[in-house]
């Protein structure tokens, strides 16, 4: 018999065993099959509620004017966090483009290996420098550095009193440590006071607060929370993603707005909003917390450094915010002249002086459908809806630029007038 036969026939048998029985094979395949009814259902259920999340493709530049993947012509673009129109700014595209050129596209490694540049020691230090703190950590996320922040500072000895309305990164964040969790209601200042009253066993308690609520456009009551926190010997942690850069006198963020810098006492912010607007985030806060950060936050330590692109346009955007707050100041009256606007029309915009403004609907269908015709007539805006915001409370969330001008402004109006009435929300 020839070799290569035998040996055919010799492995015949190994191939047996190793190859995964008829009924085996069907158990996989049945349990693959059930995944997918089960989760064609779930897709099922979200379209039939009207909460069906697309995505629209963005064939341009982000900015105040944009092209749409299906729509023709210039599209008004009233639904990005690019709160500064930096995202596109000629000086923060050359950052970026330059620190490209000059240092590559990635570090192909996290920071305490191989990864870490001079380029991201400078915007720490300029971060740290515009929100007057001690050190900077930076993050690929703002929701990396809430997810690294809390089961880093607090154990199960300490406790953490946060808004229940928070953004879902603190949220998780939270559920990564292991101190005692409560909850107070929206702003409540009383009730925050009841919750620090049955925390005072806790080693170190931190109060934990957006600056500025996403979905609503309010801001906490910093004051009278600092005031409560000092009064019962707890820290104050404040969110400022959609602060940071154009809220107070120098775009500093909420806590400048309501003066109070100096009291509270730990920032995590973003790069991917008003700085910019490519990705990153970071803390800011006392140095010995920073360094601790360094040694022991998860996120930090596994996920690679920031691209020196990123980094060369925050740095110039944050270059130009030190320099001057005159784009910061031009969002203001530009918010204030679509709120006015569209009270007059007959909506009802949540929140007040800041450019998040949510057009308040109510049902999940009627926002995804008027979102929809507004898209049609130039004006893009998205629906907001369950699990995003709470069941029965669907809305448009615009946001104001200081890149739109007043006739964009007032086009978007008109545009909403006209979709309103055509769905019989304003006569």
């Amino acid at each position: 018999m020839p070799l290569r036969t035998a040996v055919r026939y010799l492995s015949a048998p190994i191939r047996d065993i190793l190859r995964p029985s008829t009924t085996t094979s069907n158990r996989g395949y049945s349990a693959i099959a059930e995944a997918r009814l089960m989760l064609e259902h779930e897709l099922e259920t979200i379209r039939t509620g009207g909460t069906w999340k697309g995505e629209r493709i963005i064939t341009s530049k982000q900015g105040p004017h944009i092209n749409v993947d299906g729509s023709r012509g210039d599209i008004l673009n009233f639904c990005a966090n690019n709160y500064l129109g930096l995202s596109s700014h000629p000086q923060v595209v050359e950052a970026g483009i330059e620190a490209l050129k000059k240092y590559g596209a990635g570090l192909s490694s996290v920071r305490f290996i191989c990864g870490t540049q001079d380029i991201h020691k400078d915007l720490e230090q300029k971060l740290a420098q515009f929100h007057e703190r001690e050190d900077c950590i930076l993050y690929a996320s703002c929701f990396d550095a809430n997810a690294g922040l809390f089961e880093v500072l607090l154990g199960p000895d300490d406790a953490v009193l946060s808004d229940e309305l928070n953004h879902a990164s603190i949220i998780d964040g939270i559920r990564l440590c292991r101190a005692k969790r409560f909850r107070y209601k929206h702003m409540d200042l009383n009730d925050l006071e009841t919750q620090l009253k049955e925390s005072q066993s806790s080693r170190l308690r931190l109060v934990v607060t957006d600056g500025v609520f996403s979905m609503d456009g309010d801001m906490a009551q910093l004051k009278g929370i600092c005031d409560l926190a000092e009064q019962y010997g707890a820290m104050v942690f404040i969110d400022e993603c959609h602060a940071t850069g154009f809220m107070g006198p120098r775009g500093r963020g909420t806590d400048e707005l309501l003066g109070v810098m100096d009291r509270v006492h730990i920032v995590n912010s973003t790069l991917g909003k008003a700085l910019g607007g490519a990705a990153g985030g970071y803390t800011v806060g006392p140095k010995p917390l920073i360094d601790l950060l360094r040694q022991r936050s998860r996120p930090y330590l596994f996920s690679n450094s920031l691209p020196p692109p990123v980094v060369g346009c925050a740095t110039r955007a944050v270059e130009l915010l030190l320099a001057s707050n005159e784009i910061a100041q031009s969002v203001g009256d530009k918010t204030m002249r679509f709120r006015n606007k569209m009270t007059d029309a007959g909506f009802t915009i949540s929140g007040s002086d800041h450019p998040i403004c949510p057009v308040m609907l109510g049902d999940a269908r009627l926002a995804s459908l008027m979102a929809d015709d507004m898209l049609k007539l130039g004006v893009y805006v998205i629906g907001f809806s369950y699990p995003v915001v709470p069941k029965g409370k669907a809305r448009i969330r615009v946001q104001i630029s200081a890149a739109h001008t007043d006739q964009d402004i007032d086009r978007a109006v008109d545009a909403f007038i006209q979709t309103g009435r055509k769905h019989g929300v304003v006569s």
